[in-house]
């Protein structure tokens, strides 16, 4: 099984939202479709704009914990680096 690690925003250099799951194009779609009542429907992040891909749970929640405790600055750049465009990567995935 995989386990990925995404982040969500609503505009580049917006508000992010970091989270763990083992069905990438599930939970993004619930949280496009405003399915969850938390954080990403308060804030409307709807854009995907950075995954990775993780084969042990642990080490995917380990990371995801990690950067939650990154300085913005660098899941900035984190994001810059995979996606310099911030483009929205729903289409990429579903495909």
């Amino acid at each position: 099984m995989k386990y990925y690690i995404y982040i969500m925003t609503n505009k580049p250099t917006g508000t992010l939202y970091i989270g763990v799951t083992n069905n990438l194009v599930r939970r993004i779609y619930e949280h496009r479709q405003g399915l969850i009542d938390e954080f990403t429907k308060t804030y409307n992040l709807k854009k995907l704009v950075y995954f990775e891909i993780h084969e042990q749970i642990e080490i995917a929640i380990q990371r995801e914990k990690n950067l939650k405790h990154w300085k913005r600055s660098w899941k900035l750049k984190l994001i810059e680096d995979f996606n310099p465009d911030w483009t929205d990567l729903w289409e990429t995935i579903c495909n």
